[in-house]
């Protein structure tokens, strides 16, 4: 029996609808909800990436507050940018899109952020207040695979999840958050990671597996255990498609399984756009 699909897109177009409930609101409260992008040189998929953000804070009414400079910027230029977001009023989140070209700091510009602005919950300060349990931005990947998995009635509550790979962007915050007891949370969860001996063992005993490796295919059938919701959140590329880390086979054994393309990315872009909408209602 074919594994049932965990629909990124039609999940994120219901966050988006209700982002733009909120948006609206603070409109008509006298706050417009804005969004200060900031990229850095011209890599085509780091552009593409930044014009799709763009697009999809106008789809909900939030605005947009865009810097481009050129890739020969240096430090202090990048870093009175971000001071200009920070000191904004109309700038409520900042996106500082990554990576940045070879020469300037990326862990100095985005501690630059001001951590109440933090689109992607990153900042070392939120990461902190996740793991204190405390109230603040999420990250937005691991964020939007929880909202996933609830809004497919997984369980997730006492169940186990197996992690594999340990990013900062994804691995390390999702491990804290599903560990968490919050709603749709509250699992027992393991990282694991492409240097295990015995990963696949691991995987097999998981109720829940969320691949977030970067290797295309890591996951076959033969690792999954009948049943399980298999989550694919790492990408790689060979030439111009997009690969995912969970092979397709496994859906002749998954209970659920996220798409290649249409599973956590939409999911991801959602959850950037509920963050710059709360950091508003913050701030207001």
């Amino acid at each position: 029996m074919a594994a049932r699909i965990l629909d990124g897109e039609a999940v994120a177009a219901r966050v988006r609808a209700e982002t733009a409930d909120r948006v609206a609101r603070l409109r008509h409260e006298g706050v417009q909800v804005g969004l200060g992008t900031i990229l850095v040189g011209d890599d085509p998929s780091s552009a593409r990436y930044v014009a799709m953000k763009q697009q999809d804070c106008a789809s909900v009414g939030i605005a947009t507050v865009d810097e481009h400079p050129p890739a020969n910027v240096t430090q202090a230029e990048l870093l009175d940018i971000i001071a200009r977001h920070n000191a904004d009023p109309a700038v409520h989140a900042i996106l500082l899109q990554l990576p940045l070209p070879d020469g300037l700091d990326e862990e100095a510009a985005l501690l630059a952020i001001d951590p109440a602005k933090d689109a992607d919950g990153l900042h070392p300060i939120n990461l902190g207040r996740l793991v204190m349990g405390h109230p603040g931005p999420l990250p937005c990947t691991p964020a939007g695979i929880v909202e996933l998995l609830h809004a497919h009635d997984v369980a997730v509550e006492g169940r186990h999840v197996v992690i594999i790979g340990r990013g900062l962007t994804i691995g390390r915050p999702l491990s804290l958050l599903l560990a968490m007891k919050r709603p749709g949370c509250n699992a027992a969860v393991t990282v694991v990671h492409t240097g295990v001996p015995d990963l696949a063992e691991h995987v097999r005993r998981a109720d829940i597996v969320v691949a977030a490796a970067g290797r295309a295919g890591l996951v076959t059938p033969g690792m999954v255990k009948p049943g399980a919701a298999v989550v694919g959140a790492g990408t790689s590329f060979a030439g111009r498609k997009l690969l995912s880390d969970v092979d397709e086979a496994v859906a002749e054994v998954a209970g659920w399984i996220t798409p290649r393309i249409g599973g956590v990315g939409p999911m991801t872009r959602a959850m950037l756009l509920r963050n710059t909408a709360l950091a508003a209602e913050r701030s207001a």
